[in-house]
């Protein structure tokens, strides 16, 4: 706390008892709960970052043991994104309505319970249940992580309680492959879930010792809206995906039809609502929506990258699983790195000009792993993937910085809201189109989804291009 604000208080608080009890209890959650609060959310934030990279390394395993083709089997990351991008409104509306604490205390006991389902499945329709299961936990868990930083920090440290989120987040996708390759090389990958319990267990324990309980009653919660908002985002992401993945068009289209008539139902029943669930109000101002487009594109070619790049060391060019891993995590690596980088950048240059030239220094590092040959070392591997990180660093962190400074102040939320559901739905479209790259190229999938990632991100510029003309009203 700097020096004038604290004489401040302190004048104030020599004529009010009251103001002193209350300055003498922010210095307590300042400095003796703080730091046990975020490590009971950074604990659970790790693990969601986690399981949505961990279990991309070992697909191709999994695949043989389960005796799955390579176009099913990403039935297991496409459930957990799914999932997570049903439920991530209704929690967060939920955690207004009986408090924060609850949603995620539930959330990491769920995802706890559905990692063990996932470690113990024997057949592929129990494994990608216990994904769904998880991906409805850490749904609950994203959806009021923010809120509790906000709370727990007084205004001058909210930025630093975010950026200490979005690098925790970032190691998560790092060690994501690295963790895998390591179990992997000493257990089966039953153990990839399994790891995920006691984590969970610290994690509850510390969330039930320290964690406040805030928000709860500040608004009625609005079953009808947010099953309506569930089963909008749900059924359009699987009618989405069962395209994608080969499946039968008919149940496809008709997903996507009451996926519609859901999304008509959910805006009628909210019209007039100062802060609708969809956040229709917040797309409808130029700069988010583009700033969303650019994220969706930017993340369904991480995802088409990062999904695909298993089977195409390992298949393609003979990796060893161990070794894959490793090599993966050049990227979130460097992601993480820039994180720091780009900070001090955002403030000096505009948004749309920095992550227009991530995502074109990202459209060359995909362009060029995408045209290496067989002689490719691992080193040279691993410095194409770095170049990608790179490039999607310094897009990620100005992209969700415009997004939340486009919106109103008193749309935070929704603008939060904007930014997770972006990053997800780009995230499920590109495992999607994975699989449709191995139907459509039986041969050659994997590496027709690298290109394919490259050409999102090439899409994903010129949307953030289009954000440097100046316009008046928005």
């Amino acid at each position: 706390m700097n020096t004038t604000t604290v004489l401040e208080k302190q004048a104030c608080a020599a004529t009010n008892p009251a103001q002193a009890e209350a300055v003498v209890q922010e210095e307590f959650v300042s400095t003796a709960r703080r730091r046990m609060c975020m490590a009971a959310l950074m604990t659970a934030a790790i693990l969601a970052a986690l399981d949505t990279t961990i279990a991309n390394t070992a697909l191709p395993e999994i695949a043989v043991d389960l005796h799955s083709t390579e176009a099913t089997i990403i039935w297991v990351t496409n459930a957990y994104q799914i999932a997570m991008i049903a439920a991530l409104l209704p929690f967060a509306a939920l955690g207004e309505s009986m408090g924060y604490r609850r949603v995620f205390i539930g959330g990491l006991a769920l995802f706890g319970l559905a990692s063990a389902v996932c470690g113990s499945s024997a057949t592929l329709a129990w494994l990608v249940t216990g994904r769904a299961m998880q991906g409805v936990g850490a749904a609950a868990i994203m959806s009021v992580i923010a809120a509790f930083i906000r709370h727990i920090h007084p205004p001058r440290m909210l930025g630093r309680g975010l950026s200490t989120n979005a690098l925790v987040v970032a190691i998560g996708f790092t060690l994501g492959p690295v963790v895998a390759s390591t179990i992997l090389t000493f257990a089966s990958w039953h153990w990839l879930f399994r790891v995920n319990v006691p984590v969970a267990a610290v994690a509850i324990v510390l969330a039930a010792l320290y964690l406040p309980d805030v928000a709860g009653g500040r608004h009625r919660f609005e079953s009808a809206s947010a099953a309506l908002c569930a089963a909008f985002f749900g059924l359009l992401m699987f009618g989405i995906c069962m395209l994608e993945n080969g499946g039968r068009s008919a149940l496809a289209v008709f997903c996507m039809c009451a996926s519609l008539a859901c999304a008509v139902a959910l805006m009628r029943k909210q019209r007039g609502h100062p802060a609708p669930m969809l956040a229709v109000d917040l797309m409808a101002i130029r700069v988010v929506r583009l700033s969303s487009l650019t994220s969706v594109c930017a993340f369904a070619t991480q995802s088409l990258a990062l999904v695909s790049l298993p089977f195409l060391l390992q298949g393609t060019f003979g990796m060893p699983v161990a070794r894959t891993g490793f090599v993966i995590a050049a990227w979130p690596l460097l992601v993480a790195f820039m994180a720091v980088v780009v900070a001090p950048l955002s403030d000096r240059y505009p948004s749309g000009l920095l992550c227009s030239l991530g995502l074109i220094i990202l459209t060359l590092g995909m362009a060029s792993i995408a045209l290496m040959n067989g002689s490719a070392s691992s080193a040279g591997i691993a410095f194409r993937l770095a170049v990608c990180g790179i490039g999607f660093g310094l897009f990620q962190s100005p992209n969700m910085r415009e997004i939340m400074s486009g919106a109103p102040a008193v749309r935070s939320g929704g603008a939060s809201a904007v930014v997770a559901i972006s990053r997800l739905m780009g995230q499920t479209l590109g495992a999607g189109l994975v699989a449709q790259c191995f139907h459509w190229w039986p041969a050659s999938g994997s590496r027709m989804a690298v290109f394919l990632g490259g050409a999102c991100a090439l899409l994903g510029c010129l949307f953030s291009a289009m954000r440097l003309k100046k316009h008046t009203g928005r």
